[in-house]
């Protein structure tokens, strides 16, 4: 497999064109740029609306961009049917018997779903088929919710495409199934190095799994980093509400909250050893924040 993938994101944006003409288009992302490393595992989050499936998709060479580009290794991936059978592209697909179509048994829809995989392992599906007990006399509709996520996470997992995007696969799937995805995700990434997007609002649930965090809100990317960057970037100070405001003054502070005449502050950025020495001084209470806070902070 040839994860040598490196993803360029170059000045990428979507507008939803609104077909009413009385009301305005909609810009899902703006001018987003960033880079994608081979090998690492991306966390993606972003609240509701935020653009997280609009820079899948076009990720996924679903989409057209309405501006920038997606370059692997340099080259454009839209319309490369070459480089698009080496992504994956899982999504809460919805099994419509309405319009007529009809989907045969697990391992026949396994093998069709994937038949232009180069990548894809039939013997780590019919493994992962067994672990998670996916019924395979059952055809894909019939399954229940938690079931049909299983079988879209196998095909994720059993493609080792060198780019593999989950946009929140675990939906429908109870805590054990989860955990159990995710101890999967890191051993097979072991095994078969790729680039991983997985978007997810499970923040503190799957912190563990990122190599890096991809924050977006309102279709701007707002930070990336390590999940070791980003944690020591953030601060909560918590003490008398006139000594708190002392310690603050010219700093970026994230979030106030207020109870009584104490105060507890949350600050992000360049926090330096003299702001600790400080702190102590002062008496205030200094904690770490979690990658969960943060984020529901800088998105607020």
């Amino acid at each position: 497999m040839n994860n040598d993938y490196r993803i360029e994101v170059r000045n990428l944006s979507v507008i939803y064109k609104n077909l009413i003409p009385i009301t305005e288009n909609f810009q899902a992302l703006k001018d987003v740029s960033l880079t994608l490393e081979p090998g690492r595992i991306y966390g993606l989050l972003g609240r509701n609306g935020a653009g997280k499936t609009s820079l899948l998709s076009v990720l996924s060479a679903f989409r057209k961009a309405s501006s920038g580009d997606v370059l692997i290794n340099g080259t454009p991936l839209f319309d490369n049917g070459a480089l698009m059978q080496h992504i994956q592209f899982i999504y809460q697909k919805k099994f419509d018997t309405e319009s007529g179509e009809t989907y045969p048994k697990i391992r026949k829809y396994i093998k069709k779903e994937t038949a232009y995989r180069p990548y894809f392992d039939l013997d780590y599906a019919d493994e992962l088929i067994q672990k998670f007990g996916l019924p395979t006399n059952k055809r894909p509709h019939k399954l229940s919710k938690g079931m049909q996520s299983v079988l879209s996470v196998i095909i994720g997992l059993a493609s080792r495409a060198p780019v593999t995007i989950f946009d929140e696969a675990y939906l429908g799937m109870d805590a054990p199934t989860r955990d159990l995805f995710y101890k999967e995700v890191l051993k097979d990434q072991a095994r078969h190095p790729r680039i991983m997007v997985m978007s997810t609002h499970l923040v503190s649930e799957m912190e563990y799994l990122f190599d890096e965090v991809i924050m977006i809100h309102q279709g701007e990317l707002i930070k990336k980093g390590t999940y070791d960057e980003l944690v020591a970037a953030g601060m909560a100070i918590t003490g008398r509400a006139d000594v708190v405001d002392q310690f603050a003054v010219g700093k970026d502070i994230i979030n106030i909250e207020s109870l009584g005449g104490f105060k507890k502050i949350t600050l992000f950025g360049d926090i330096s050893e003299e702001d600790h020495l400080l702190a102590q001084a002062l008496a205030l209470e200094v904690s770490a924040v979690t990658l969960q806070d943060l984020f529901i902070h800088l998105t607020t």
